[in-house]
């Protein structure tokens, strides 16, 4: 891995290569979870269901990674209340992946929760998203009981960030 090659801009979520790599982000997690390829519709309807508008500061800041000068992964930080943040939409594009990009951009989006104010960053994510939970796990994430009632949601990570 040459950390080199990797550089992290915080990009307002509604921008071009934001919304372009959004819908790539959500088009793997909904075909992961049907099982086959998500229709657009499908696709449309999972971007209307979680929108990223929120993801500026002060309610949040959204993140895209570059490799090599091309967009190759994003992250959102939302904040849920004073002190504590949520860790949304990590995605590195498949042909980016096992270079490093995963841990650069929660480090970057922790640093980014950091400075709009919080101490504790959470997240939530599926069962079949084992990659992710190895990662958060890698980084310092905890398990922790269940803080939400999201449909897609079967385990839940916490880190404090002092």
């Amino acid at each position: 891995m040459r950390d080199v090659d990797w550089k992290i801009s915080e990009i307002g979520p509604g921008q071009a290569e934001a919304s372009a790599i959004l819908r790539e982000y959500m088009d793997e997690v909904a075909s992961r979870y049907y099982g086959r390829p998500a229709t657009r519709a499908e696709v449309d309807a999972a971007l209307a269901d979680e929108p990223s508008a929120d993801l500026v500061a002060p309610t949040g800041a959204f993140l895209l990674a570059y490799r090599d000068g091309k967009p190759a992964g994003c992250v959102g930080v939302r904040m849920v209340e004073p002190g504590l943040s949520a860790l949304t939409k990590v995605y590195i594009r498949p042909e980016h992946r096992g270079h490093g990009g995963g841990k650069l951009i929660v480090a970057a989006a922790e640093e980014a929760a950091k400075r709009l104010g919080s101490a504790r960053m959470r997240l939530d994510t599926r069962d079949d998203l084992v990659e992710a939970r190895a990662l958060y796990a890698a980084m310092g994430y905890a398990e922790v009981e269940a803080f939400n009632d999201d449909q897609y949601a079967e385990h839940w990570f916490s880190k404090d960030l002092n």
